[in-house]
């Protein structure tokens, strides 16, 4: 059976960033703080990469194609992929390994915990991705991976406690959040599939 070509562009397309990032800091061409820089970066590529992730749901109902499906899963592990490796960062840049520290930091930047506890819902949603885990839990499945929406608000409020002094970017990512949780709604998520059948039907028509 042959690999889908989509899949392995979206391997290329996550994988190449962090590698890029690695080789920028190896060679001082992130600034004077490399570690830091590249610590940001995976952070933010975690938080764009669950809004891409989050758009596939909305994608599907909106074209019909089941594939969508397939690289939610794909890209929603990449996102724990990236979070990991965000944690990695911040362990071997920030705190050079010195878990001592982890105390001090703790009490100095909060949103640490915020972001820990975002790591672990994610860990949790990461391992139970698979069929087995599905058929395994049943109607559970759904409601546990729901957690992807606290998961959003968590990386949000980390990522404003971050860049308190910068609004801007932050309030694109969370104006984005908000929309993708606004389709997800009932209400209007029953509403998309109609409104794309009607508008099937009046291009037949023409």
């Amino acid at each position: 059976m042959r690999y889908p070509f989509w899949r392995i562009g979206v391997f290329i397309a996550a994988s190449i960033w962090p590698l890029l990032w690695l080789y920028q800091a190896w060679i001082f061409a992130l600034g004077p703080d490399p570690g830091k820089i590249l610590v940001d970066r995976l952070g933010l590529g975690t938080l764009i990469l669950l809004l891409v992730t989050l758009c596939m749901t909305p994608l599907q109902r909106l074209t019909g194609w089941p594939g969508w499906i397939a690289v939610r899963r794909q890209l929603g592990l990449w996102c724990f992929a990236y979070v990991v490796l965000h944690m990695t960062a911040y362990a071997i840049f920030i705190l050079g390994l010195d878990w001592g520290q982890l105390g001090v930091e703790l009490r100095k930047r909060p949103y640490i915990i915020v972001g820990s506890i975002a790591f672990l819902c994610l860990f949790a949603l990461a391992v139970t991705s698979n069929r087995y885990s599905q058929r395994r839990l049943g109607a559970r499945w759904k409601k546990l991976h729901r957690l992807v929406y606290g998961v959003l608000g968590l990386g949000l409020l980390h990522f404003l406690w971050i860049v308190r002094a910068d609004l801007k970017e932050w309030a694109v990512y969370a104006a984005i959040g908000c929309f993708l949780v606004v389709l997800r709604l009932p209400p209007v998520a029953r509403r998309i599939p109609r409104l794309m059948s009607k508008k099937r039907v009046s291009v037949t028509k023409v």
